[in-house]
């Protein structure tokens, strides 16, 4: 029971200091003092804008729209729907009849297998295998600060100051 009672007397102490510390306003800073006044006149600077700029009104649907709409009659036709789709289907009809086989479906599946077969077997073994595997990407940098320097340890001062 007493630990409650000391949480609430601490938070009314917090509360009072924030209190205490937002009454006094803000001080004048420091550099105020140093650094001196800007020449010129501060109200010769360009007024303001009445409004703030607005963004494009287009929306991510629209847009999207947009693109598929390519005769611009304001209307996406079967074709134009398809378009994307037909495109990505001739890339993968290598011999252009028509029809998609599993050996064209799976043209970069194979080469990765037959480009890791080195010994020209028709299966893979485990390092065979290996090559295989895609290649990793660094973990991103989580900071791009420069690594602290070790300060050096007090034996390794004593050492330098006997040599």
């Amino acid at each position: 029971m007493w630990r409650y009672a000391v949480g609430a007397g601490a938070a009314l102490l917090l509360a009072f200091g924030g209190l205490l510390l937002f009454q006094r306003g803000p001080s004048p800073s420091p550099l105020a003092a140093v650094l001196p006044a800007m020449p010129g006149n501060a109200s010769a600077a360009a007024p303001l804008p009445d409004a703030a700029p607005e963004a494009d009104a287009k929306t991510r649907e629209q847009k999207r729209f947009d693109r598929y709409d390519k005769d611009r009659n304001e209307a996406v036709s079967r074709d134009e729907y398809f378009a994307a789709r037909h495109k990505a289907f001739a890339r993968l009809d290598a011999n252009g009849d028509g029809r998609l086989s599993f050996e064209e479906w799976a043209a970069k599946s194979i080469a990765k297998f037959t480009g890791a077969d080195a010994d020209k077997s028709g299966v893979l073994t485990r390092s065979e295998f290996a090559a295989t595997a895609p290649p990793r990407r660094p973990p991103a940098a989580r900071c791009a600060c420069a690594k602290p320097v070790p300060a050096p340890s007090p034996a390794a001062k004593g050492d330098e100051e006997e040599n």
